[in-house]
């Protein structure tokens, strides 16, 4: 008895310590994505290519870690790391109007794909934002056309949390990001509509023969 009660102990040390060793790569994974989707939002290629390369190294030291325990390579902190190297990966994308990787282009679980997009569509209203502050409406505009694109494609998995790791919740709360974005978009072209109306009324009334009262 003694023996296989110590036989045990030793697969659970190896279980634990492969534990430790994923959970360390993982956190390494999600805070080098965070830096690199701000770098997107900086535009900073050089940033982001150095942050996304150090995310992707310590994420494939998680999964091979984890291989030989599913227990522990479905304990949640992986997928969320996975989520995370897949919301840096296709916030870029997005932002580059560039074709999408797949989950297997990333190598990443297909829950883990569909939760990034969908936050990586949310963090556009960011980038957007930004667009907008610099006067470029144009690309502020494809950036809210990727996101609807996002949000209506999304609506189209329609099966349990357990199978799609809280899919719906993601996906819920694009829905509330688009609406606030669609409104701010609106306010601000309305505004500058207005504004070059305004502008082109004022140079009318300068011209010769014009009412200038």
């Amino acid at each position: 008895m003694a023996a296989l009660v110590g036989q045990a102990g030793l697969e659970l040390a190896k279980a634990n310590a492969a534990r430790e060793a994923s959970l360390s790569a993982c956190r390494v994974v999600i805070r080098a994505s965070g830096s690199a989707i701000r770098a997107v939002h900086r535009l900073d290629p050089k940033h982001y290519d150095l942050k996304l390369a150090e995310a992707a190294a310590s994420l494939r030291q998680a999964q091979l870690t984890t291989k030989c325990f599913p227990s522990i390579a479905h304990a949640g902190f992986l997928h969320d790391a996975e989520k995370e190297y897949a919301e840096a990966v296709l916030t870029r994308a997005l932002v580059d109007s560039a074709t999408l990787p797949s989950p297997s282009d990333i190598d990443v679980g297909i829950p883990a794909w569909l939760n990034g997009l969908a936050e990586a569509a949310s963090e556009l209203r960011r980038h957007l934002l930004d667009r907008l502050r610099n006067d470029q409406t144009d690309a502020a505009e494809t950036l809210f056309v990727a996101m609807q694109e996002v949000y209506e494609a999304l609506l189209g998995v329609d099966y349990p949390d357990a199978v799609t790791a809280g899919l719906r919740r993601s996906t819920d709360a694009l829905r509330a990001v688009l609406e606030r974005t669609r409104s701010d978009l609106t306010t601000t072209l309305i505004q500058l509509r207005l504004q070059k109306a305004l502008d082109k009324a004022g140079e009318e009334s300068l011209l010769p023969g014009g009412d200038t009262r």
